[in-house]
């Protein structure tokens, strides 16, 4: 079994979180992996304008700074967003992260876009997968000697929640890559709730969305699958239409995270952050309220493994009543939040073609031990 190792967030009391991250670091022994002169990856979400669910840079720099420790180069990198928003292209995605708090005076390393200024700077990976033979993965990502996945766990629309396998499949594929894994999405309206308040034209990248007679018309022709209106909608008037089953998706996802971790054997670790568990993505301007209490965080060098325990320690925790749950005691949180969607599929998929193991061995470290 993997080793995750956990570190309370509710205990010992009066030991700060930071401190508690770089207990993590050092007991998952990420040192190992990290050799002198490294070029390091950190990949991080710098978060979307308006929203304040995402990593503080505090907790950002603690990593930078044992990266240091242990010979490394250190950067910040995340790949440029499918749909149009704040990080679409390399300048406002730096501009966004800089007014989010990220920079080289707050986290103490450069920012790079990876997949370059306008998406198009990528390597294209092969993997011989079940839904893709190759992977287009930001290059950036690609070139770095090692690579430290730093994820906030939160819930998601498409993939029932989001963790490490999410951050560096989503997370590393450039634009075009991450059009390819959203084609199995096609969403509709219903014209009976939708007002025609206009906010989902901003979101679509292909300007497939209209306003007919006040209602919101999408063009199959030019929708690329994103689901990015589906969120945005105020009234749940935009659904998504599987064009096969839901679970596609995730599939797609974990086979991209295999091509970021194909040339990373052994130079690959993993940070979760179980803390202001939002309902959606970081990738929206806005942030609903955590579903469950601060938890803690992990920390593990198996992808499945950390985020299987990510699962597992949030369904345990007692959810808040006035948070969008549908049932505050319910034993599944994310299936509450996302019927539709088995989240379990991710992981399975990840444990079938050797990204990890869903069997793990939690230790749960605190000073002086």
């Amino acid at each position: 079994m993997a080793d995750v190792f956990f570190a309370d967030a509710n205990k010992p009391q009066k030991v700060s979180l930071l401190n508690k991250l770089e207990l993590l670091f050092e007991r998952a022994n990420f040192e190992e992996f990290i050799e002198a002169g490294d070029k390091v990856a950190i990949k991080v979400h710098f978060g979307e304008k308006g929203n304040t669910a995402f990593i503080s840079p505090i907790f950002i720099r603690r990593i930078v700074e044992k990266v240091k420790l242990a010979g490394g180069k250190p950067f910040l990198t995340d790949t440029n967003t499918l749909y149009v928003g704040s990080r679409a292209d390399a300048v406002e995605h730096l501009k966004t992260a800089i007014e989010n708090g990220f920079s080289y005076a707050t986290a103490g390393a450069p920012l790079v876009i990876a997949d370059g200024l306008n998406g198009k700077d990528y390597v294209s990976i092969e993997i011989k997968g079940k839904h893709f033979q190759e992977a287009k993965i930001g290059s950036a990502l690609y070139h770095a000697d090692s690579l430290i996945v730093v994820s906030h766990v939160k819930g998601h629309e498409m993939t029932g929640f989001g963790g490490a396998l999410k951050n560096i499949g989503m997370g590393g594929a450039c634009r075009s890559g991450k059009q390819m894994i959203h084609s199995d999405v096609l969403p509709t309206v219903d014209l009976k709730l939708c007002k025609g308040c206009g906010k989902c034209l901003k979101w679509c990248p292909t300007e497939a969305i209209s306003l007919v007679d006040k209602k919101a018309i999408i063009d199959e022709r030019l929708c690329l699958g994103c689901g990015e209106c589906t969120v945005t909608c105020p009234y749940s008037a935009i659904v998504i239409n599987w064009k096969t089953e839901p679970d596609i998706i995730q599939e797609k996802v974990v086979e991209y995270a295999w091509a970021v971790l194909k040339d990373k054997k052994g130079k690959a670790g993993f940070i979760n952050f179980l803390t202001n568990v939002t309902p959606d993505c970081d990738c929206w301007s806005w942030s609903d309220p955590a579903i469950v209490s601060d938890v803690g965080i992990l920390a593990s060098k198996d992808p499945v493994a950390i985020d299987q325990a990510s699962v597992s320690l949030i369904n345990r925790t007692p959810g808040i009543e006035t948070s969008r749950l549908r049932k505050a005691t319910s034993r599944d949180k994310f299936r509450s939040l996302y019927p539709l969607v088995d989240w379990d599929v991710q992981l399975r998929h990840g444990e079938e073609i050797g990204l990890g193991e869903k069997r793990y061995n939690l230790i749960e470290v605190s000073q002086g031990n």
